[in-house]
């Protein structure tokens, strides 16, 4: 008795093993785990590689898509990232890269490159979004390109942003500065919003004193034919 006792208590010991490796290591699991994907406005899954606008989910008032704008400063060939300031302007497509380039699908809180996709231009520099350093005449961050595409730690850490849903609408979203592509640094976590310089002009910028509100966005597929015809 003593002997099939043990067995049994073996049998069962080994199967309660068994289940809990298949369940942890299950492929299943595994994709349950993944963040959520990001969708268009259409609600197809936004793909790695593909052009999109980034457009305000807000309409009149909220402005246009995201473009390039000239630099604060004035600088020749130094570009931040701007919004397009009607709302008819859908602004300059995008691509999204995430830090593992092999994914082909766009995920939500999970570090990516956002480039603008441009095939000519005069200056010939990269269109990679950036952090800029902080600018303290206006006490602000701003988004920037020039940035480097790829090669993620602690000398890319600027040029990693996520995307993040809001609880508004399912297709709407928010851009953030939260790289985790560093193990052991500390970067600022914001969300992007917009700032108004004096110009008149709508500069990306993380959130701050001036910066209030998340700049609430949603994506576009570029060669969507409504897109076009708009």
């Amino acid at each position: 008795m003593r002997t099939a006792s043990t067995t049994s208590f073996l049998l069962l010991l080994l199967s309660l093993l068994f289940f809990t490796f298949e369940t942890k290591f299950s492929p299943v699991s595994a994709a349950d785990a993944e963040p959520e994907e990001v969708r268009d406005l259409t609600g197809k899954i936004l793909r790695t590689g593909v052009d999109y606008y980034i457009l305000s989910v807000v309409r009149g008032a909220g402005g246009g898509g995201v473009t390039l704008g000239n630099n604060r400063n004035g600088t020749f060939c130094l570009l931040d990232v701007v919004q397009e300031p009607l709302d008819i302007l859908k602004g300059t497509p995008v691509t999204f890269t995430p830090v593992d380039p092999k994914k082909g699908v766009i995920r939500v809180s999970t570090d990516l490159n956002i480039e603008f996709s441009v095939e000519v231009t005069i200056c010939m520099r990269s269109l990679v979004w950036q952090l800029a350093d902080f600018d303290e005449s206006t006490r602000q961050y701003f988004i920037t390109t020039r940035g480097v595409k790829g090669n993620p730690g602690i000398e890319t850490l600027s040029n990693w942003f996520k995307i993040e849903r809001t609880t508004t609408d399912q297709y709407w979203y928010k851009l953030v500065y939260c790289p985790t592509v560093c193990d052991f640094c500390k970067p600022i976590c914001k969300d992007i919003g917009i700032y108004f310089d004096k110009d008149g002009a709508r500069r990306l910028a993380l959130l701050s004193d001036e910066v209030k509100r998340p700049f609430l966005v949603m994506f576009a597929r570029a060669d969507d034919q409504l897109i076009k015809m708009n």
